[in-house]
C-alpha cells in the first residue's frame, strides 16, 4: 500500500521572501488493486503530490510509506524499482533513441517486434510508423504522450502514476486511454485529471480545494464535483 503520512511541501515565492504550504498536513491511503483520481482547481496541488510520490520533490515535513517501508529519501529511480510506474506530464524527448529502443530500456528486455508492436497498437499508434522513430523533436507533444503511456506498459509495476495523460490525446485515442485505464485493474492506479470520462473509472476520488483535502468512493465525491462553487474551479 502507498501512504502519504502528515505530508507538508512549502515553496518560496518568486522573491524567495513569502512561504507557500502547497502540500499541508496530509494524510492518505491509496488503495490497493484501485483506480484514485486527484482532481482540484489549478494550484491546489494535485502534480506537487504525484511528483512527491514520484521522488521528484521531497516532503518539507512528513513521511511517505511504500508496502509498510519508508521510501521518503528514495529517488525516483529507487522507487520505480520498487515497482512504482510513472508518466509524466510533459513527456520528455530522446534524441538518438528509438522508440523501440526505449521500450526494450523499459521492460529491461529485448522485445520481440511483435511485443512492441502490441504496447504501441494500446496506446493507438501504428507500430510500423513509430517503432524505428528517434524520440525527438520531429515527434508531437500528443504522439509523445502516447510513447510514454506505450513505455509506462511495458515496465509494468505494482503502482502506475499518470499526471494528466489526456494532454494532447485527441478524441479517438481517448477511448484508447480509457481502456488502458481498465486494463490496470489489478494495479494501484493513481492518476491526476479533472477529465470527466476519466473521473467516471474512478473507485475513488481525491479532490483537493485550497487548503483542504477529501478522499472517498467515486459516488461519494463525484456529487461534490458537480456542486456549483467547486464545478466552477475546475473549470466546469
Amino acid at each position: 500500500m502507498l501512504e502519504v503520512k502528515n505530508v507538508d511541501f512549502v515553496v518560496n515565492d518568486e522573491n524567495n521572501e513569502t512561504e507557500k504550504a502547497v502540500i499541508k498536513n496530509m494524510t492518505i491511503s491509496f488503495p490497493e488493486n484501485k483506480i484514485t483520481v486527484i482532481t482540484g482547481q489549478n494550484g491546489s496541488g494535485k502534480s506537487t503530490l504525484i511528483k512527491l510520490i514520484m521522488g521528484l520533490y521531497k516532503p518539507t515535513k512528513g513521511k511517505i510509506f511504500y508496502n509498510g517501508n519508508d521510501i521518503t529519501n528514495l529517488n525516483i529511480t529507487q522507487r520505480a524499482n520498487l515497482g512504482i510506474t510513472t508518466a509524466f506530464q510533459q513527456p520528455i524527448r530522446f534524441k538518438g533513441l528509438t522508440v523501440k529502443n526505449l521500450l526494450d530500456i523499459a521492460s529491461e528486455k529485448s522485445n520481440k517486434i511483435s511485443d512492441a508492436c502490441e504496447y504501441l497498437s494500446k496506446v493507438g499508434l501504428c507500430a510500423k510508423n513509430y517503432i524505428n522513430r528517434e524520440v525527438d523533436s520531429t515527434l508531437s507533444g500528443g504522439e509523445l504522450k502516447r510513447i510514454e503511456l506505450a513505455l509506462s506498459l511495458a515496465k509494468g509495476g505494482d503502482v502506475f502514476l499518470f499526471d494528466e495523460p489526456e494532454a494532447g490525446i485527441d478524441l479517438w485515442s481517448f477511448d484508447s486511454l480509457i481502456d488502458i485505464f481498465k486494463s490496470l485493474k489489478d494495479k494501484t492506479v493513481i492518476i491526476v485529471s479533472h477529465q470527466d470520462k476519466i473521473l467516471k473509472q474512478a473507485d475513488y476520488i481525491l479532490l483537493l480545494d485550497e487548503d483542504d483535502y477529501k478522499m472517498g468512493e467515486r459516488e461519494e465525491i463525484y456529487k461534490t464535483l458537480k456542486t456549483e462553487p467547486v464545478c466552477k474551479r475546475l473549470g466546469g
